[in-house]
């Protein structure tokens, strides 16, 4: 399996994800999206870098358990519904993807949405992982 990251000239330099991810592989992992859900079914966590931290754990938890790492995620959307208190969090909510999927970013998007499933929810994640 083999990962390329690109960021191409005369794009700004990207900030916590990736311009362009080229993946080769013979296993594609599609991740449902995951929010802020324990193992009963309920939402924890109160503000959005809590909910992001356990979001991203559970959709880490269902690529680990395909068989991937995060070095393997291709894409990555958050849905999220407050785009602006995303933002005024970002510096957070890095430091927690890097301190639990590392460096290799994914291609990635920001969505803002009105609200999720879970009224509770205020993030959510998903993505595809390519595996060798």
């Amino acid at each position: 399996m083999s990962v390329e990251r690109v960021s191409p000239a005369g794009l700004s330099p990207p900030t916590g994800f990736s311009h362009a991810v080229v993946a080769t592989g013979s296993r594609l992992v599609f991740l449902a999206g995951q929010t802020a859900l324990d193992a009963e079914g309920k939402v924890v966590g109160d503000t959005l870098s809590e909910q992001f931290e356990r979001a991203l754990g559970n959709l880490l938890a269902a690529l680990h358990a395909a068989g991937g790492t995060p070095a393997d995620l291709a894409r990555v959307t958050v849905y999220a519904t407050d785009v602006a208190e995303y933002r005024a969090q970002a510096r957070r909510l890095g430091h927690i993807w890097t301190r639990l999927a590392g460096r290799d970013y994914p291609a990635m998007a920001v969505i803002g949405i009105v609200r999720l499933w879970d009224e509770q929810a205020l993030v959510e994640l998903d993505g595809f992982a390519v595996l060798p």
